[in-house]
């Protein structure tokens, strides 16, 4: 298989990079982390004129039709600089939601929003009793007088604080832990009956409690087939799982960086600590645990698309797996490198150990899905 990057490939990276560089900056996302939405509008709107927001959509939505490697591509970059723009709850959750289980009348209406910086959204499946199960949901939808009536509440929704719609997935038929009988349906966040409460979560980002009462949602607010949702929803979490792992590596890249510059301008008895040959081992360790989850955040990149559903659960599964335990090791022994300084606010590397565990308990953690594995994805 070629792993070389297409020129388009090589332009992209290089202009996010370019941008990033540019906008972001630990103290400058200190300041963005500070805003009322808990990231930057501006640098939003310069996604949408890089073409970013409608990488994964199709040109006749304003896109680029851009695949899993592209989306790779721009999460590395996202992760190297700890970004807290809702680029995974808008453009690959609510994105994949709507590009499987859209119609073309959604699709028309909403995605080319989502390109220019329009509309942001966020997937609201989790629930509190839920934990890692995707079946487990017991929001309900009932059909009335034409709308369905939505009631329930969601758990740890990101971004759903400043989500502009709201993809939330409710039971429609059967019963709670049944994959049959679950739909999902595009809510506006401002309408009667939905109650956010927002917060912070450990990394920074923000995310919401949602409460859902009343809601009324009219025909064309429903994605897809009711009763029917739940491949979809798996895809979303896939492509989730893939999206993230990207983000990781992109952490573990600067991790890295920072931890291997520190060991050579730390002075300790009159020398640099990085002189030390076992630091030097732990830091080819550490280097060694990025490279295996580079390769394994390749894989997920590839496959995210693969029609055939249990190969790609499989490959999705490992990543997820794979990218979890390397990324644990980067982050631990980067903190540690660094003593007692690693954990302070007002030094990165903490900050970005703090990431890399947060995206290892999001959409299942390591012993989830070696579980998974371990049963033939049950």
């Amino acid at each position: 298989m070629d792993f070389d990057l297409t020129e388009e490939q090589r332009l992209l990276k290089d202009s996010v990079d370019r941008l990033l560089a540019d906008r972001y900056g630990f103290d400058k996302r200190r300041g963005y982390r500070d805003e009322p939405e808990g990231w930057s509008r501006s640098v939003w709107r310069q996604y949408a004129e890089l073409g970013l927001l409608g990488l994964p959509f199709g040109e006749e939505y304003g896109g680029f039709g851009g695949g899993g490697v592209d989306l790779m591509l721009v999460m590395e970059s996202l992760g190297r600089v700890l970004a807290l723009e809702p680029y995974l709850a808008t453009v690959v959750l609510g994105g994949a939601a709507l590009r499987l289980a859209g119609d073309e009348k959604q699709k028309a209406a909403l995605l080319p929003q989502i390109a220019e910086g329009k509309l942001t959204l966020a997937f609201a499946h989790g629930e509190r009793q839920a934990r890692y199960d995707l079946s487990d949901v017991t929001t309900t939808a009932k059909q009335s007088g034409g709308k369905w009536i939505l009631d329930g509440a969601k758990s740890v929704v990101g971004h759903g604080d400043s989500a502009d719609k709201l993809i939330v997935s409710a039971r429609v038929a059967r019963q709670r832990d049944d994959p049959e009988g679950i739909g999902l349906f595009i809510v506006d966040a401002a309408a009667n009956g939905v109650a956010r409460r927002s917060y912070a979560m450990r990394d920074g980002n923000r995310a919401a409690e949602i409460a859902l009462s009343g809601v009324e949602v009219a025909p064309e607010g429903v994605l897809g087939e009711p009763g029917q949702a739940f491949p979809v929803i798996e895809r979303v979490v896939e492509a989730g799982i893939a999206a993230t792992a990207a983000e990781a590596v992109g952490a573990m890249e600067t991790m890295n960086a920072m931890t291997l510059e520190y060991l050579k301008t730390r002075q300790q008895f009159g020398r640099p600590i990085g002189q030390n040959q076992a630091l030097q081992h732990r830091m080819t360790e550490m280097l060694m645990a990025l490279e295996q989850g580079r390769s394994l955040a390749i894989l997920a990149a590839v496959t995210v698309d693969d029609p055939d559903a249990a190969d790609r659960a499989r490959n999705i599964a490992t990543a997820k797996v794979g990218v979890g335990q390397a990324a644990k090791f980067v982050s631990q022994n980067a903190v540690q490198l660094h003593g007692g300084i690693g954990m302070t606010e007002e030094y990165a590397i903490g900050h970005y150990f703090r990431r890399v565990m947060v995206i290892e308990h999001t959409f299942g953690d390591i012993t989830h899905h070696l579980s998974r594995l371990a049963t033939g994805l049950a």
